[in-house]
């Protein structure tokens, strides 16, 4: 209800009647896992340097159905997001436009559902470039697999402290590592764990 009623004001706000597929009924079992890997964690300055996302479709990843891309950075790469990423400012030196990106990006996702891990942060990156040319904010349903893991997990164990780290859920859930932290591998690590917890017999997408 409330997800309806803030997107029938973001819908007034759309500047280009191109992108009114974003608002159409959302399909019923698909989703877009998506990650950003960015030059910081300062959602004001720091920039969008890679984008993977997968689609899923009946409790499947559709590898066939991937999205990737490089893009070429604005502001400089901190020292410490390097560290996760491993990225390099002269990986990028063929990387494309993030204005070319984004309208490809959102055309991958359509009116799909997304998923992510600590989806906010992505997210709000993409809100980032998308608001000040098209008006609005994504007006897709969003589902943050560290909040269905912890829902999931404070039934088991109430009161208890809830271990979020990425790599914690992925052991707990016996999710396979696979390899290098990139955006499009931490999409589809996303989107398994994404996939056993929604599956789950007490676990209810809202």
């Amino acid at each position: 209800m409330f997800n309806s009623i803030k997107n029938y004001f973001n819908k007034k706000n759309l500047k280009d009647d191109k992108y009114l597929y974003l608002f159409e009924p959302e399909p019923k079992d698909e989703y877009i896992c998506f990650d950003c890997e960015t030059t910081g964690l300062n959602i004001e300055k720091d920039d969008i340097i890679s984008i993977g996302a997968v689609l899923i479709k009946n409790n499947t990843i559709v590898s066939s159905k991937k999205f990737v891309k490089f893009i070429k950075p604005k502001t400089k790469l901190q020292e410490d997001a390097i560290k996760v990423h491993l990225i390099r400012e002269c990986d990028l030196d063929e990387a494309e436009d993030i204005n070319d990106v984004i309208e490809e990006f959102l055309e991958f996702i359509g009116n799909r559902k997304l998923v992510g891990y600590y989806l906010e942060f992505d997210v709000a990156m993409i809100n980032k470039y998308i608001k000040p040319t098209l008006g609005i904010t994504l007006p897709n349903r969003a589902y943050e697999v560290s909040a269905i893991y912890h829902d999931w997990k404070i039934e088991k164990i109430p009161q208890s402290h809830i271990d979020l780290r990425f790599d914690t859920i992925m052991k707990d859930l016996d999710i396979p590592k696979l390899g290098k932290h990139d955006a499009y591998n931490d999409a589809i690590m996303t989107a398994m764990m994404f996939i056993k917890l929604k599956n789950q017999p007490k676990v209810k997408l809202k």
